[in-house]
């Protein structure tokens, strides 16, 4: 399930990098004064300057959604905390990215900003942050990206169960819903105490909101556990297949604005607000051509060079031409073991399914008529059509889009636990802010 390098911009890394702003620039002088021992590693004064400045420059005409300025150094020292943590884990793992793969996606984000690698450097700089620093935090980005991938890939599956499932739900419904949420977590074995202690929390936050003392956005960014607090706990807009079986139901009965909770799930306790609801888009009807054709094969080997392969393969173009039985040929000469003995006989195939240049050949050509002798990296080919047809694949790519959908739920919310777990186990020590430890030295 590993998917492309995603589209990265700058203004992605913002909020969890170290990334510098002009104002920020003009005002902040590095510290070296440690905010925060992680395990082995440690977070900079600096660093939580320079990623709290850049919250401050994205809600610039949003002030009132963020808390007081102690509040809100807290949750993105824990932002910080967690991007060492999952860093060190990853690297533990042994995924690393090399600097070819940094230099491909420093390129890639240079196009998305409309400039270059060079231009790139340039307006970093003139933002008053080093391009080391830019490559280490993008570093750092790719590396998490990474890990949460391997760890999908080893614990989320999707059954066909539960894609028939989603398709039935989203044919009954046919809506879409934006939601936000809050979280209090509770950890995995959690005492009594603890657990009192969430639900005292969780209980406290829906009286403000529910009392219009808080906005639910704002209530979010100072009160959420969950990794996105600092959006204001925006879940984006979600299908039937992306949200839990259990909430699904309780949202048929909401209506825009309304908030409920607390509801108990493994994470902890939350609060669930929907935001917006709207009718799902039907999805357009797609039909690709299929292909039936036969073909020959002779391979280009060391005993056999290209030269060779390509006369042996204009002999055998020439006898069909002449008369021959193509079936006949493809039994006695082709060298494809997978199709010999069906006379070359490849079935119904959509034409990029053998790559490029042989779905060139198979769609430029007219049913029954035999193509020219052409190359690929298999050897030498010449190919038959058969026949064409247009096939409906609207319910292929539906599914394979439910699919998705489902599985990227399962893993955010496997992730999510696991970051539970991580900043659990982890030893983490403040040296600044309300939860400052006194520490000889610090």
């Amino acid at each position: 399930m590993t998917k492309p390098f995603p589209r990265l911009l700058i203004a992605g890394l913002l909020a969890f990098s170290t990334v510098a702003t002009p104002v920020m620039a003009q005002t902040l002088q590095p510290l070296d004064r440690i905010a925060a021992v992680v395990n082995e590693d440690v977070v900079l004064q600096s660093e939580l300057d320079r990623a709290v400045q850049n919250v401050l420059a994205q809600y610039a005409n949003q002030p009132g959604q963020l808390p007081p300025r102690a509040v809100l150094e807290r949750q993105v020292l824990e932002r910080l905390v967690l991007v060492k943590l999952q860093v060190a884990r990853a690297t533990e793992s042994g995924i690393r990215i090399g600097d070819a793969e940094l230099n491909n996606a420093i390129n890639a984000v240079a196009q998305q900003n409309g400039t270059t690698p060079d231009g790139l450097r340039q307006r970093l700089e003139a933002d008053g942050m080093s391009f080391d620093e830019f490559r280490s935090s993008l570093r750092d980005e790719i590396t998490i990206q990474r890990l949460r991938q391997s760890y999908a890939q080893s614990r989320v599956q999707v059954s066909e169960g539960e894609v028939d499932a989603a398709i039935a739900a989203q044919a009954a419904t046919g809506v879409q819903y934006r939601l936000a949420h809050i979280l209090v977590g509770v950890p995995d074995g959690a005492s009594a105490d603890q657990i009192s202690t969430g639900k005292s929390k969780i209980d406290g936050v829906k009286a403000l909101v529910d009392k219009g003392e808080l906005d639910f956005s704002a209530a979010a960014v100072r009160y959420s556990d969950s990794p996105n607090a600092l959006e204001g706990g925006d879940l984006g807009w979600r299908s039937v297949d992306e949200i839990p079986t259990a909430f699904v139901e309780m949202l048929k009965g909401m209506s825009p604005g309304q908030v409920v909770g607390p509801l108990r799930g493994p994470s902890g306790f939350q609060l669930l607000k929907l935001v917006e609801v709207r009718d799902a888009a039907q999805m357009e009807k797609r039909s690709v051509t299929e292909y039936n054709a036969r073909h020959i094969l002779v391979r280009v080997t060391p005993t056999q060079d290209a030269a060779a392969a390509k006369a042996k393969i204009d002999t055998l173009r020439a006898r069909i031409v002449g008369g021959a039985d193509f079936v006949e040929v493809a039994k006695e000469s082709t060298e494809d073991a997978n199709s010999r003995d069906d006379g070359g006989d490849l079935g119904w195939f959509p034409a990029d399914a053998f790559g490029p240049a042989f779905g060139q050949q198979v769609s430029g050509l007219q049913d029954g008529q035999v193509s020219a002798p052409f190359r690929t990296d298999a050897g030498w080919h010449i190919v038959q059509r058969v026949g064409s047809r247009q096939t409906d694949v609207t319910d292929q790519n539906r599914r394979a889009q439910i699919r998705e959908t489902i599985g990227r739920r399962k893993a955010e919310d496997e992730y999510n636990r696991f970051l539970q777990e991580l900043r659990g186990e982890a030893y983490v020590s403040f040296r600044t802010g309300d939860r400052a430890e006194t520490t000889p030295g610090s």
